[in-house]
């Protein structure tokens, strides 16, 4: 069946539009997307303005004409940490599914999490043994872990490199104590939830999600992405720990001159990178490998089971 997967993000919303079938890959057919900072548009820290309202409402009618055009059999929609995070998240939702007839369901950040290690555990297989997975988005951080399809634990801290940037950076680069101060928090936010992921052992395979993970491991000397999907990245804690420094010491216009880094992005690295190397430490990574998979892969696989249960 042709499905549109309508992933409506803190920094991005995304129609992916894929053949997907039982027993065999999704398979990416069309993508259209908009980065529309959904999160900037929080008025008074936590209700989505009628600006922000207005931005996501035209883009869903566009994507679902994009979809109509493409043959689309089935849409589906969701969103998370920035509409989640709104007071009238569900309110402006409610508006939208009124006027377009589409149903945007607001994940969790467990489900998030849940989600994305199903997409992971699919890509690599059971072969990986028990997994850890970490996912750094526009908005939170997911951390889940396990040995089947579903995690033993599944966490989400509000640490995304996009929300940890607003509120904690005033310049770009940040100064030195901003940096500081922002590392002391997030791995004390991290270090709270260790245990309930160590308790179940060591995991055999450290697997890295998102387009932090991505550039971040391309900076440090991973392959481009033109040379596929099936091509082995990692990134190493000790190029991770080099690179964290270097990041909050450059502009955003250094950071995007970078290999792989986009320039929409660069200003949220270095935050991001802080919150990858305490993950990294904090759990006793030397290396994590990048999954080319993510949430809405897991979302997509997770519809395929339901339809052909």
């Amino acid at each position: 069946m042709r499905l549109g997967v309508l992933d409506v993000g803190s920094n991005t919303v995304h129609l992916l539009v894929v053949d997907a079938h039982q027993g065999a890959r999704p398979l990416p057919a069309f993508s259209h997307k908009s980065e529309l900072k959904l999160a900037a548009h929080l008025e008074d820290g936590d209700r989505l303005s009628a600006e922000g309202e207005d931005l996501l409402g035209a883009f869903v009618d566009e994507a679902l004409q994009v979809a109509e055009d493409k043959g689309v059999e089935n849409v589906v929609a969701f969103a998370t940490s920035a509409v989640r995070d709104a007071a009238n998240g569900e309110e402006v939702l409610d508006r939208i599914r009124e006027r377009s007839q589409v149903d945007i369901k607001v994940l969790s950040g467990p489900d998030e999490a849940k989600l994305t290690f199903l997409a992971v555990r699919r890509w690599f297989g059971w072969s990986s043994g028990r997994l850890l997975v970490v996912d750094i988005g526009g908005g939170s951080l997911e951390i889940a872990a396990g040995i089947d399809e579903d995690p033993d634990a599944s966490i989400s801290l509000p640490l995304g490199a996009g929300r940890l940037t607003r509120d904690w950076f005033t310049s770009d680069p940040p100064p030195a104590d901003e940096v500081r101060k922002l590392r002391r928090h997030v791995r004390a936010e991290i270090a709270r939830h260790v245990g309930e992921v160590a308790r179940y052992g060591v995991p055999d395979h450290a697997v890295a999600t998102s387009k932090t993970f991505k550039q971040l491991a391309r900076i440090a000397g991973a392959a481009p992405s033109s040379e596929g999907p099936f091509v082995r990245r990692t990134l190493r804690h000790e190029a991770l720990t080099e690179w964290t420094d270097k990041l909050a010491r450059i502009t955003a216009e250094e950071r995007a001159d970078l290999p792989g880094v986009s320039e929409r992005r660069a200003s949220q690295l270095p935050a991001g990178a802080i919150v990858a190397d305490a993950a990294m430490d904090l759990f006793g990574l030397t290396e994590l490998e990048v999954c080319p998979w993510a949430l809405r892969e897991g979302v997509i696989l997770r519809q395929l089971d339901m339809i052909t249960a």
